[in-house]
């Protein structure tokens, strides 16, 4: 529960906060945000908000081009997060910027160890280390290296370093991401020491019940613009949500795209896929799911719900610790998408640049890789028949420039996606997985992709689509799976698939 809302001195003033970067993407226009003593502040939005290009850009690591940054009253210019770090702002990541080979001592007073006569002295260090620590409420062995240790007490060493060197404004840039209940009341006791303390703590979360628990404060960034700023206590979790999402539930009303089949037919088919009680602890709650042929099953919810943890479960990308996934009615495990792969399925990342294309590839080499790969690199395809596959789907689904041998890095990332998508429809698929299939694409773009999922669905693919757009994961599915906190919340069907009961299902507590 967080405290009152006292409103302690402003500590750190971000004013008209803008960055472009090359391409003419504009990750930041205008952004103002205030942080004040004594406050836990939650920085919320989904992915491509800005959040860290915000982070960054504060702390120099990515220099900005418009706006002022203020600490105590005076304009700072870092231009590394060692700069930003010796005038009082630390930030401690997601992945914890120590080194896990030397001991926890080292890692505290990594570049100021204690010496005498050149010396360091090793004895003094660690004695040190150990009053920091117990200040925390932390009694370990500050001699054993610091990889022995959970990534809890990694995150808790990270801000007792930061601390100790002054930090006025601490940023905890998804702290609780890969911990466990126990590990993230650990860390919000550390984070209520300090804000009791009167230091500054900007924290950024996609855990909206953590946000009612500990932060006093909150700014909502969307496509890099500032939406809000509100008091958390009193906040209704439904306006937040609209916040984050761009949705007004007063105004919203839905067309639905309905499948072929009818909800009665669909419910009385065999499930082409069953997964029962699948889960992996710090990724997602065991769940079932069914996928059916010719049906599309939408999973919904904020960013780092489970969504992305649930497709990589069922695809083999992730081993799951508890739970059976049959097909066609039959106990199957996939131990790797390359079991997926054989099996008939396909996976098309959110994260095309990173996880999906192979930049310096060519467009016929990109859209050939998962045959390839399911006929073996022994059995490669022929010229003639790679050429054959790239120009049907480049017609097929308009990618531009038509030009098969052209780098893929060079294409939009419309044109990447439709390349990603093709890949995986020249393997023939019975489930195909989608996740976030129009982010970051154009308009033109974004209606051809939709237009291929009803088509897909038409022609009897099982679809497993994941997307933040609540409008329009209600238009073409047939069924919506919410998700909350990394659990399998709800489950609609039929009428009840409209974007007020998936939004209020994504607010509830």
């Amino acid at each position: 529960m967080n405290h009152a809302s006292a409103r302690g001195p402003e500590l750190l003033r971000i004013c008209g906060l803008s960055k472009t970067f090359p391409g003419g993407f504009r990750a930041l226009k205008s952004v103002d945000v205030t942080l004040r003593a004594g406050e836990v502040h939650a920085l919320l939005g989904e992915n491509g908000a800005g959040k860290s290009t915000l982070i960054k850009t504060v702390t120099g690591i990515t220099p900005r081009d418009e706006g002022e940054v203020r600490l105590e009253g005076e304009d700072i210019h870092p231009r590394s997060g060692s700069e930003a770090l010796a005038v009082g702002i630390a930030t401690v990541y997601q992945e914890v910027a120590l080194l896990p080979n030397l001991t926890v001592a080292e890692n505290l007073f990594l570049g100021r160890q204690p010496t005498r006569f050149g010396l360091v002295r090793d004895g003094e260090m660690r004695r040190r280390s150990r009053d920091l620590l117990e200040g925390f409420g932390l009694s370990i062995d500050v001699g054993a290296p610091l990889g022995d240790y959970s990534v809890a007490v990694q995150h808790i060493i990270a801000i007792a370093r930061a601390v100790d060197m002054s930090a006025k404004v601490l940023i905890l840039d998804e702290p609780t991401a890969s911990l466990d209940t126990r590990e993230v009341e650990v860390l919000f006791g550390v984070m209520r020491q300090l804000r009791d303390k009167g230091m500054a703590i900007l924290f950024v979360t996609h855990f909206l019940d953590q946000v009612y628990e500990i932060c006093d404060r909150l700014t909502v960034l969307r496509n890099g613009r500032l939406v809000g700023e509100r008091i958390v206590a009193g906040l209704p979790r439904m306006e937040l949500v609209g916040m984050m999402l761009g949705r007004e539930l007063e105004t919203v009303e839905t067309d639905r795209v309905r499948g072929l089949q009818g909800e009665e037919e669909q419910d009385a088919s065999e499930p082409l896929v069953r997964a029962l009680g699948l889960g992996k602890t710090g990724s997602v709650e065991p769940f079932d799911l069914t996928l059916r042929r010719g049906e599309v099953l939408g999973l919904s919810g904020l960013l780092g719900s489970g969504r992305t943890e649930t497709a990589r479960l069922i695809f083999g990308v992730d081993r799951p610790d508890t739970g059976a996934l049959q097909v066609e009615g039959k106990p199957t495990r996939i131990q790797g998408p390359r079991d997926a792969l054989r099996l008939g399925f396909g996976f098309c990342p959110e994260e095309r640049k990173t996880e999906g294309i192979v930049a310096d590839l060519s467009v016929r080499e990109n859209i050939i890789l998962a045959l390839q790969a399911r006929a073996g690199w022994l059995r490669p395809l022929s010229r003639k028949r790679q050429e054959e596959i790239a120009d049907h789907f480049i017609k097929t689904l308009d990618i531009r420039p038509a030009d098969p041998d052209k780098p893929i890095g060079l294409l939009s990332g419309g044109n990447q996606q439709k390349a990603i998508l093709a890949r995986w429809l020249a393997t023939e698929p019975r489930v195909l997985i989608l996740d976030e299939p129009t982010r970051g694409i154009d308009v033109g773009a974004h209606a051809e992709i939709i237009r291929v999922i009803r088509k897909l669905c038409e022609d009897g693919l099982a679809l497993l689509v994941i997307s933040s757009e609540v409008e329009e994961i209600v238009s073409y599915s047939d069924r919506v799976t919410v998700l909350r906190e990394r659990r399998h919340v709800d489950h609609l069907t039929g009428d009840a698939v409209t974007e007020q009961r998936v939004l209020a299902s994504i607010a509830s507590n």
